[in-house]
C-alpha cells in the first residue's frame, strides 16, 4: 500500500473501491463538495450595488445540494427536487449567482451513467424545458443559454462514457473469471486424470503380482499410495490460492510443479510398469516458472494419454533447448491414434491451449517412423539473462 501513496492511479483505484463499498458515504461527500463550491460566492467580497448575501439565500442554496445524497436511489426524483429548489432560489431569494449549475450537472451525469434509456429520455425532455426557463428567469441572454446547453450536454456525455467503461470492465471481469475457471478445470483434469490412470494400472497389476512376485505387489501398492498423496498435495497447492483468510498450514501455496519435478513424475509412471526414458539436449538453462509449470503439465498429460490409451511398453520424453524456444517431445511405441480420433479428447486440447497461452504450438500424431504416438510442443523461452532479470 505504501507504493500507492504518491500514485494518482492508486488513489483513483482506491476511490473506486470505496465508491463500490460505501456508495452512500460517497454521495454525502459529493453533496458536501458541491455545497462547498456553492458557498464561495457567499464568502468572497461582493461589488458595490449588489444585494448582500443573506443567510436565507444560503439556506436555499443548501436545499438545492441536499437531494444529491439520494442521487443513486432516485435520480429522477432528485432531478425534480433540484429543479424546484433552484427555481425557488431564483424567485424568492436575491442571492449570489453561481458560475456553474453544479447540482444539475451532477444529477444529469448520474442519470446518464446509471439510469435506463427511458429515464434518460425523460431527463432530456425536462432539461429542454427547464434550461431555457432558468435562463429566462436569470439573465435572458443567448450566451448563458448556449453555455448551459453545452455544459449539460458535456455532463450527459461523460455519464454515458462512464457507463460504457463500466460495461467494458464488467465484460472483462467476466471473461477473466471464465478464463480462470477454465484454467482451474484444466489443472484439475490433468492432476486427477494422471493420478487415477496410474492408480488403476497399478491396482490392476497388483493381484497378478501378489501371486507371481509378492515384492512387486508391495511396490505397486506403495506406488498407488505415493501417487494418491502427490495428487492430494498438488490439489491443495492449486486450490490454496482460492482460499481467502485460511491458515497457510491448512492451504499450502507453494509454486506449481516445474522441470525439477519431472524425474519424480517419471518415476511414478515407471512404477506402473511403463519403461520411461528422459533426456535433454541443447543449452539447458532456467526458464520462467510459468513455462516450467506448463511443460510439466504437458508431459504429465501426454504420459496419462499413453497409460490410458496407447497400450505402449516404452515412452521417451525429450526436452530440446533452442536459442529462443524449448521443444518438448513425448513419444511412445503404442498402437498410435485410432481411426476417427485425431485428438484424444480434452487432454490434447488442453495441451494446445497451454502451449498457445505462451505463444507456442502443439502437434500430435503418429511417430516419426509411422509407429506409436508423438506429442510435440514448441514454446518460446527468453535467454537465461532475461529470466534471471
Amino acid at each position: 500500500m505504501g507504493g500507492l501513496r504518491g500514485d494518482p492511479r492508486g488513489w483513483w483505484e482506491r476511490g473506486r473501491a470505496l465508491s463500490a463499498a460505501n456508495p452512500l458515504v460517497v454521495d454525502i461527500g459529493i453533496a458536501l463538495l458541491v455545497q462547498g463550491a456553492m458557498t464561495m460566492p457567499f464568502v468572497v467580497p461582493r461589488a458595490a450595488g449588489l444585494p448582500p448575501a443573506t443567510w436565507g439565500a444560503y439556506g436555499l442554496s443548501t436545499l438545492t445540494a441536499l437531494p444529491l445524497v439520494w442521487r443513486r436511489r432516485a435520480p429522477l426524483a432528485v432531478l425534480f427536487a433540484v429543479l424546484t429548489a433552484n427555481a425557488l432560489y431564483g424567485l424568492a431569494a436575491d442571492g449570489p449567482g453561481q458560475p456553474l449549475p453544479y447540482t444539475g450537472l451532477v444529477v444529469v451525469y448520474t442519470i446518464a451513467a446509471l439510469s435506463p434509456a427511458r429515464k434518460r429520455l425523460v431527463t432530456g425532455a425536462v432539461l429542454l424545458v427547464a434550461v431555457p426557463v432558468g435562463v429566462w428567469l436569470n439573465t435572458r441572454s443567448a450566451r448563458e443559454l448556449t453555455f448551459s446547453l453545452i455544459v449539460f450536454t458535456a455532463a450527459y456525455v461523460f455519464g454515458r462514457l462512464t457507463d460504457a467503461r463500466q460495461r467494458a470492465n464488467r465484460v472483462e471481469a467476466e471473461q477473466a473469471a471464465a478464463r480462470e475457471r477454465a484454467r482451474i478445470a484444466r489443472e484439475m483434469h490433468d492432476i486427477l486424470s494422471h493420478a487415477v490412470s496410474l492408480m488403476i494400472v497399478q491396482a490392476e497389476a497388483g493381484p497378478v503380482a501378489v501371486r507371481a512376485a509378492p515384492e512387486r505387489a508391495e511396490a505397486a501398492f506403495d506406488a498407488i499410495s505415493a501417487t494418491g498423496r502427490d495428487a492430494m498435495t498438488q490439489l491443495r497447492r492449486m486450490l490454496g490460492v482460492l482460499r481467502e483468510g485460511d491458515d497457510d498450514s491448512a492451504a499450502p501455496r507453494e509454486p506449481q510443479p516445474g522441470l525439477t519435478e519431472l524425474p519424480a513424475l517419471l518415476d511414478r509412471v515407471r512404477a506402473g510398469g511403463l519403461d520411461v526414458t528422459y533426456g535433454t539436449s541443447g543449452d539447458v538453462r532456467p526458464v520462467p516458472e510459468a513455462v516450467a509449470a506448463t511443460v510439466f503439465r504437458i508431459v504429465q498429460e501426454s504420459l496419462t494419454n499413453t497409460v490410458r490409451h496407447a497400450g505402449a511398453r516404452t515412452v521417451a520424453v525429450q526436452l530440446t533447448y533452442g536459442s529462443s524456444d524449448l521443444d518438448v517431445r513425448v513419444t511412445d511405441d503404442g498402437h498410435g491414434p485410432r481411426p476417427g480420433r485425431g485428438g484424444r479428447g480434452h487432454g490434447l486440447a488442453g495441451i494446445r491451449e497451454r502451449a498457445a497461452a505462451h505463444g507456442g504450438s502443439a502437434v500430435a500424431g503418429r511417430g516419426a517412423d509411422g509407429r506409436g504416438f508423438e506429442v510435440r510442443v514448441t514454446i518460446p523461452v527468453p535467454a537465461a539473462a532475461e529470466v534471471a532479470r
